[in-house]
């Protein structure tokens, strides 16, 4: 049996699609019920639902084999595990976004609010730029507008809270993604089975395309 955890959510859910379609199904997943872990041994899967930051940790320590996360999740916290696919969903990226029209003096300090201090400061190291960063939970666009920062580093998917907000992209840190990732010792002894189904997801996409 494969262990396979899902991000709870939409995300979650179409990934589920690519894999049932790539012939790993699990009826039960798709009835009315407040289960967490689903099984079909015919296929050879067990999915669960876990939050989508929590994903990597079930994988990092081999409570998954394989599970389903944002790249933005791999780059903040580096979990110890193999990247093995872009599954081309949950398509957005990181960005830097501030004022509309707000220009940044290199002379002074970058406040910087953010989810993701670690991205923030590996983007600003490589510009030689020196940052304080504000380690927020929500609501990051409040924080340029209330003087809290200068500038924040976020996920941006259509752009619409920001135009909402008077706030604009000021640059793009990176594209972000849904990314199949997996166990280091689940990949070694279950090889086969992780592999066939990378092959058989990578074939679901390309007839997806045609």
């Amino acid at each position: 049996m494969m262990n396979i955890a899902l991000p709870k959510g939409r995300l979650g859910e179409r990934v589920y699609q690519i894999l049932e379609e790539a012939g790993y199904p699990c009826p039960s997943i798709r009835e009315e019920n407040r289960k967490l872990v689903f099984e079909n041994p015919q296929a050879g899967v067990r999915y669960f639902w876990v939050k989508p930051s929590d994903v990597a940790i079930y994988v990092e320590r081999a409570a998954a084999d394989i599970g389903i996360a944002g790249k933005d999740i791999l780059l903040e916290y580096q979990p110890q595990v193999y990247e093995l696919a872009d599954l081309g969903v949950g398509k957005c990226r990181m960005c830097v976004a501030g004022k509309k029209g707000a220009r940044e003096s290199r002379e002074q300090t970058l406040r910087v609010a953010t989810k993701f201090p670690k991205i923030a400061k590996s983007y600003y190291s490589a510009l030689s730029r020196d940052i304080d960063i504000i380690k927020l939970h929500g609501s990051i666009e409040l924080a340029p507008l209330l003087g809290l920062s200068d500038v924040i580093v976020d996920i941006v998917e259509t752009g619409k809270t920001l135009l909402e907000n008077d706030l604009e992209v000021k640059e793009t840190i990176v594209p972000i993604s849904a990314r199949l990732i997996a166990n280091k010792v689940s990949y070694k002894f279950k090889y086969e089975e992780i592999t066939r189904l990378c092959q058989r997801v990578d074939e679901q996409k390309k007839e997806a395309v045609q």
